[in-house]
């Protein structure tokens, strides 16, 4: 089984906000405000099986850690 996949929200130089993959070197999403790179972030997560959402603030310090579903499991539990 893969290992979950981390995305971080940060801000970049420019003002922008970047969703990233933890080992990536590029963004994977840009937006104008948090809001819209987190939910961005959230998406991709959910379309790739799932993983950890860390949000950061302007300063860098982490504001918020979630763990997103999957979006279609293909194996979903009984229940």
């Amino acid at each position: 089984m893969p290992q979950p996949r981390t995305y971080h929200v940060t801000q970049r130089p420019d003002g922008q906000w970047q969703a990233k993959a933890a080992d990536g070197t590029r963004a994977s999403a840009v937006a104008r405000t948090q809001a819209g790179a987190d939910r961005r972030a959230a998406e991709i997560l959910r379309n790739n099986g799932g993983g950890e959402l860390v949000k950061h603030g302007r300063d860098g310090t982490i504001v918020d850690k979630r763990t997103i579903a999957p979006g279609n499991d293909p194996f979903p539990p009984r229940g």
